[in-house]
């Protein structure tokens, strides 16, 4: 068979159209043998699936998690510190403590303070570990998105979510392992859920709010039978090429893709048609009958994804721009806390009635916090602070209403067992069932993990 058949043949069927976002990445798979096929973790894991959910630009600690009464007393107190956001840089010689914008008081049966900026997520926190001890290891927005997703600040490395993916496999087919809800691009682009040196099957595949959630899903022919009878005919196309091209690893990966777009037809249209959803669901997550669109929409998205099988879903808020990076005025966070606040709760409400509170891990971040100081006594923004900020788990497998960890009196740094990213990255892998030094990838001559060389697993917040 000459490649140019073949390739015509492709360039005229229906299956030609229906590789997208992550699907594209299964040509790329590693064999002949199919690189999402269900694999056992190391040891049972808690959870069976992740829903993370990322707050793009950097939310303040001090205004929303972390409670710190001597910022209050101390507000105006000039202060000195050898800060990467200030150091060598014009008026920045002098800094001045700032009091939280928001009050902060006691919520739930365990007493934990919230802050006024997340009344409802505050109604909740006897399901949440909060981790008030969180440090990583830049403060630019880009090198600390890239970090907080695959544990590598310099360089483009597979995202957790590919690496999940990569781990577990999938035991369902007819939709990809790894999905990502992002209206908009954030900081580090694709790189943020890429599969880099894994199979290309685990990578990420991108959702957008709206009518037409996912390119190309609606088939060119309503006859089912004659579209199967086409991806038959590809199918024999393509295993006549394989065999004609023995070292080549792609083409099996290839086919697998073209049967997983085929089942997406099905299955996709039904996990986002948000119609079939009572309208007590829909309040839960702040949602109008109808909506496509908001936070809300994203969150009730994630549900329905995970209860099909979805191993990893990530929901970023906002992008690299319009977020939370609030260097010109704290205010920003009220407006952006309004729309994710009711769609978190109701989220942790929904995976409770739904009884997958227990198989569902609930991952809450953003990249880095903010300063507990700025240049003047009244400057209403805060600067990058990866010093230390919150992070809080949910679900699977993690202690209800705990706090880990503290950092000093005016949330300056984690000082009361710190958690770096790689900590958290080895506490999630855990929860999932593996032990994340041997969770491992060879490539150029060694052996990849997504903690690099560090990491140790936070077992305080396990329950």
């Amino acid at each position: 068979m000459k490649p140019f058949n073949r390739r015509g043949f492709v360039r005229s069927s229906l299956a030609g159209s229906l590789l997208m976002g992550g699907l594209l990445g299964d040509l790329l798979a590693e064999g002949r043998t199919d690189p999402l096929a269900p694999k056992k973790p190391h040891f049972p894991g808690k959870a069976k699936s992740v829903i993370f959910l990322f707050m793009s630009g950097g939310v303040s600690h001090v205004d929303s998690f972390d409670p710190k009464p001597k910022l209050i007393a101390d507000h105006g107190k000039q202060v000195t510190f050898d800060h990467p956001e200030t150091r060598n840089r014009p008026g920045y010689e002098k800094l001045y403590l700032k009091k939280p914008d928001w009050k902060f008081a006691p919520r739930g049966r365990s007493g934990i303070e919230v802050s006024d900026l997340f009344p409802e997520l505050g109604r909740q926190i006897d399901d949440l570990t909060l981790i008030r001890s969180m440090h990583t290891s830049h403060s630019n927005h880009y090198n600390a998105t890239l970090g907080m997703h695959t544990g590598s600040f310099a360089f483009a490395r597979p995202s957790i979510g590919a690496w999940t993916s990569y781990g577990l496999g999938t035991e369902n087919r007819n939709l990809p392992s790894f999905m990502v809800l992002a209206p908009q691009m954030p900081y580090a682009g694709t790189q943020v859920w890429a599969s880099d040196f894994l199979p290309g099957a685990h990578q990420g595949t991108r959702v957008l709010p709206g009518t037409e959630p996912v390119a190309n899903l609606r088939p060119r022919i309503a006859q089912r039978s004659q579209q199967e009878l086409e991806l038959e005919a590809l199918r024999s196309f393509n295993e006549l090429h394989r065999e004609s091209r023995p070292e080549d690893p792609a083409l099996a990966a290839r086919i697998k893709s073209f049967e997983t777009a085929f089942g997406m037809q099905t299955e996709m249209p039904d996990a986002l048609d948000l119609s079939k959803e009572d309208d007590k669901t829909l309040a839960l997550y702040g949602l109008q009958r109808g909506q496509t669109d908001g936070f809300g929409w994203q969150c009730l998205v994630a549900r329905r994804l995970v209860q099909r099988g979805v191993r990893f879903v990530e929901l970023i808020h906002t992008g690299s721009s319009g977020n939370w990076d609030s260097h010109g005025n704290m205010a920003d966070h009220g407006r952006l806390a309004k729309q994710v606040d009711q769609p978190m709760a109701g989220l942790i409400q929904d995976l409770k009635r739904v009884g997958l509170f227990e198989d569902v891990l609930v991952v809450w971040t953003s990249e880095f916090g903010r300063t507990p100081f700025n240049n003047t006594v009244n400057n209403p923004g805060r600067e990058h602070h990866n010093w230390a900020f919150s992070s809080w788990l949910a679900g699977a497998g993690v202690k209800r209403g705990h706090v880990h960890g503290a950092t000093d009196e005016h949330g300056m740094r984690a000082v009361e067992k710190p958690v770096h990213v790689h900590d958290f990255h080895a506490t999630i892998l855990h929860l999932l069932g593996f032990d994340h030094t041997r969770l491992t990838y060879r490539h150029a001559g060694r052996d990849y993990r997504l903690t690099d060389v560090h990491g140790e697993v936070v077992k305080d917040v396990l329950s």
